[in-house]
């Protein structure tokens, strides 16, 4: 059996207030020098984000967003050739960031952020990825609730896609990402992961990203700090990919690239 090469998205993040690595790239310098690293540890993606989705995240103004955002995607272009993703809610945002050099349009909203949004991302005629969340990141954790997460997860992730391609997105550049952490509980979590074979099922490259969050925490209660789970971040990576998951989204890129690199020489094993 030959095992299917696994995509990792190195995170990119050019905020004060992000959950794991909030102020530590916010300089445009140390984000290009972070993303360059990345690269040289194996990362295959790089996302870019200058506005935290974490949960009671407040708003960042679109010219802020795209102050922060736009001269790191401009730098890493002239260094690399690889992918490079625009994590933003805002049609306007990703369209700087595409002239940029942005390849991809990473959106925790699935393109419902404005009214605009469907438009847009087809004009731009990039990959585009459609995140599920319940709500908005400043209420998304205020007691979230399913009848079956997975199945609610993947019937609203194939509206999304639906709505993408009928306003003229390509159907070869949506991806989906069921939105780990964004409205879901521990236990919904787990549940996505264990079921991710259905959003698999819809056709689609499935984006994974569970790295440094709380449902580690929850399993392993010593794991008060986001740089303490990068065991939890490693084995739900393994797990994601091993029910079909094409992309993973990471912090520790050397890491999860190593993790990978021996579950796919298992794998391959005679």
């Amino acid at each position: 059996m030959t095992s299917i090469r696994v995509q990792v998205m190195g995170i990119v993040n050019v905020t004060p207030d992000s959950f794991s690595d909030g102020g530590r790239h916010e300089d445009a310098a140390a984000a290009v020098a972070h993303a360059m690293r990345l690269v040289d540890q194996g990362a295959d993606i790089l996302d870019v984000g200058g506005e935290s989705t974490r949960p009671s995240a407040e708003p960042v103004a679109e010219a802020d967003e795209i102050a922060r955002t736009v001269p790191v995607i401009a730098a890493i272009r002239e260094q690399w050739l690889g992918p490079i993703s625009i994590d933003t809610l805002k049609p306007g945002v990703a369209r700087a960031a595409v002239a940029a050099g942005a390849t991809m349009w990473n959106d925790v909203s699935a393109l419902t952020g404005s009214p605009d949004s469907l438009a847009v991302a087809a004009d731009l005629n990039c990959d585009v990825c459609l995140m599920h969340m319940k709500g908005e990141p400043r209420t998304m954790q205020a007691d979230p609730r399913y009848d079956d997460v997975a199945a609610e997860v993947a019937r609203y992730l194939a509206d999304r896609a639906e709505a993408a391609m009928a306003a003229g997105v390509a159907r070869n550049r949506i991806w989906l990402d069921p939105g780990l952490g964004f409205g879901k509980t521990a236990a919904h979590n787990l549940s996505l992961t264990k079921h991710l074979d259905r959003l698999v099922a819809l056709g689609f490259p499935v984006l994974y990203g569970v790295s440094r969050k709380r449902t580690i925490q929850a399993v392993d209660p010593t794991a008060t700090e986001a740089l303490d789970r990068l065991g939890g971040s490693l084995a739900l990576a393994l797990e994601a990919t091993r029910r079909g998951a094409a992309i993973v989204r990471v912090h520790d890129v050397r890491e999860t690239v190593q993790a990978l690199s021996l579950q796919s020489a298992v794998a391959d094993a005679s």
